[in-house]
């Protein structure tokens, strides 16, 4: 039976899908493409909106890739970013990754990102992504690492946003430095060292239009996502607590010598 997966902490309010809509394969999965082919059938778990799916079904043109998500109202979103983009290889259904319906052997590629930091067994996950992946086949995790985020110049609000950030992901069931326990969860997961390729790359943002995009949408995300609900219906920050750290992120994009540096971890595992 599927575990129920930890409680999504961000939810998608405008200033969560306004993150989520600027990822593509390029800035998110670089490590797997390289791996793609275009006769390939690949699962996208943690689908979102869809523009990593979407990106995947335009390399697997004679293949086909399915989106899956947890959040099924987000999941026409999705579908209409690939039927914007005139991909017809795609699909996309509700599902929780602990408890995939997917029959063993059938994906080429099983990918997830940003996905197991949010789940209750991040480990029961990587088994069931192994058991629908066809022999030989890859999956393919990413995930940031919170606790390493690095930023200049110092500011005692977004020092506050992190450990406010850690203490609500893990109230809600998360693990959010998952990008540096990804190997150890596939160790556990049954996967042989042997299999396992673990490496990692880093967004940044320093320029003046993607400082001040990434300030001013945590800045939202600080008051109206589902993270600042969590936040104050847990009892772990009042609502001027919130203020503070919006202000702090809006004041970090107006900096000139502004830079953050966010780490992920990945993973390449040889079903």
């Amino acid at each position: 039976m599927a575990n129920e997966t930890a409680k999504y902490i961000h939810g998608h309010h405008e200033s969560v899908l306004r993150s989520h809509n600027w990822r593509t394969a390029d800035n998110s999965a670089a490590y797997l493409l390289p791996y793609l082919k275009t006769d390939h059938t690949i699962l996208d778990i943690g689908c979102g909106p869809g523009t990593i799916t979407a990106d995947f079904a335009e390399i697997a043109s004679d293949g086909h890739v399915t989106g899956v998500d947890y959040v099924a109202e987000i999941l026409p979103r999705a579908e209409a970013a690939a039927k914007e983009r005139g991909l017809t290889n795609t699909s996309f259904e509700q599902a929780d990754v602990h408890g995939l319906r997917f029959d063993d052997d059938t994906f080429d590629i099983v990918h997830a990102h940003q996905v197991l930091q949010h789940v209750s067994d991040p480990v029961q996950a990587l088994r069931e992504m192994r058991r629908v992946a066809k022999p030989g086949g890859l999956i393919a995790v990413r995930d940031s690492d919170y606790a390493a985020f690095t930023w200049f110049p110092e500011s005692r609000g977004l020092t506050d946003w992190l450990d406010l950030y850690e203490t609500v992901a893990r109230a809600a069931g998360g693990e959010p430095d998952a990008g540096r326990r990804l190997k150890s969860w596939a160790l556990q997961a049954g996967f042989p060292e042997s299999a396992i390729e673990a490496t990692s790359s880093t967004w940044t943002f320093t320029d003046e239009p993607d400082r001040t995009w990434w300030g001013s949408l945590w800045a939202d995300r600080s008051l109206h996502s589902d993270f600042a609900k969590q936040a104050l219906d847990g009892g772990h920050a009042t609502p001027a607590q919130l203020q503070a750290i919006s202000e702090a992120w809006t004041a970090w994009g107006e900096t000139a010598d502004a830079w953050l540096m966010i780490p992920h971890g990945e993973l390449l595992c040889r079903a």
